[in-house]
């Protein structure tokens, strides 16, 4: 083992992976680099145009490990995988609800698979090439935003435990994407460099998440199209395709004509209902968040200043959290918010420091 010791690598095959396995790998650690295979390419077929999951993608990452040094292994997950992320994600649509899958599988495939690796490979760390800093303060691992504030991906990551978090390090925290894409370059690796990236959901053929459904539930056109698109107060307006078929904030391809822009305010799994409305009727104060995972403090006693992001690249807003019962926190925020969809993740911070996350149950 190299005097720095050894590091386990996660690798994709992208530029940011690959990135992170050179730096290591010249900083002197013994670097061993795994790549998750996750997708049953007999089922998903050629459809599946994402980069970062294919085929081609896993060979490229062995040939990089090959190229600079090192050892390299792919690691069979499709069974947790789809167990875990892919029927989960069917069920929340199934619910009412819009899935963020990278969350949960970040958590609880990718990581809980690296540290098990990890420790068959007698490795202290973790690496990915996530743009995210871990901090540690009074016993508590944290995670803070990257150096790089338009691909900070701390969002993805707020499930990450305790443990977790204690083992895995971040070498692209304090770099830019177009200085990463520069030292890829620089090394030789000018294909990898120019690598354009793919944020589709990497199991949804052409990112087609309803005719993702339609595959995978039988009859479902026949079953759930025809209800109703009502208003706010109830008044039936049309009718709908299924409610599975809309998301939060959706206002194109609704198929209905109001004679001004509307949008999907709410949804009713049980009922088959989908209710639209006025821009102004997307306005929220808040949101309840379940399934918490605290990163900067063990919990919070009292209400605490933070800043809230509801969905990745939006605007964190200023906010206020507080503990509601045992497996709840409400967040209240200054100012109106409007696309808040229950089954995405709500991210708080304090400054650039994340202090917590959850699944948004409800909003008010």
């Amino acid at each position: 083992m190299s005097k720095k010791g050894r590091i386990l690598v996660g690798m994709s095959g992208g530029v940011d992976s690959t990135v992170t396995a050179l730096l290591l790998h010249e900083q002197g650690y013994e670097v061993i680099g795994i790549t998750l295979n996750i997708l049953d390419y007999n089922y998903t077929g050629e459809r599946v145009k994402n980069p970062c999951c294919s085929i081609e993608s896993i060979m490229g990452a062995k040939e990089i490990a090959n190229f600079i040094g090192f050892k390299h292994f792919i690691i069979d997950v499709k069974n947790e995988f789809q167990n875990k992320v892919v029927d989960k994600f069917v069920d929340e649509y199934m619910a009412g609800r819009t899935p963020n899958p990278c969350i949960r599988c970040n958590s609880d495939i990718k990581w809980g698979e690296m540290v098990r690796q990890a420790d068959i490979f007698d490795c202290e760390k973790i690496a990915t090439g996530h743009y995210a800093n871990v901090n540690e303060k009074n016993g508590r691992y944290y995670l803070t935003r990257g150096k790089d504030k338009l691909k900070d991906q701390t969002y993805f990551l707020w499930a990450l435990d305790q443990y977790t978090l204690s083992r895995t390090i971040f070498p692209l925290g304090e770099l830019t994407k177009p200085e990463v894409r520069s030292i890829a370059f620089t090394r030789g690796h000018t294909q990898i460099a120019h690598k354009q990236e793919n944020f589709d959901i990497c199991f949804v053929p052409d990112n087609d998440y309803r005719l993702f459904l339609k595959e995978r539930i039988h009859d479902l056109e026949e079953k759930y199209a025809g209800g109703n698109f009502v208003d706010v107060e109830g008044n039936v307006l049309g009718k709908h395709k299924g409610y599975m078929n809309y998301t939060i904030g959706q206002r194109k391809g609704l198929g209905i004509a109001l004679g001004k822009p509307v949008y999907v305010v709410s949804i009713d799994a049980k009922t088959n209902t989908v209710v639209i409305g006025e821009r102004d009727k997307l306005n929220k104060n808040g949101l309840f968040v379940n399934e918490i995972n605290m990163m900067k403090y063990e919990e919070i006693s009292e209400p605490k200043e933070v800043s809230t992001m509801v969905r990745y690249k939006s605007q964190a807003i200023e906010s206020k959290v507080s503990k509601f019962d045992d497996s709840t926190y409400e967040i209240t925020f200054e100012a109106n918010v409007q696309g808040i969809a229950s089954g995405q993740s709500a991210v708080f911070y304090e400054g650039d420091d994340v202090v917590g996350g959850g699944i948004i149950k409800e909003s008010f």
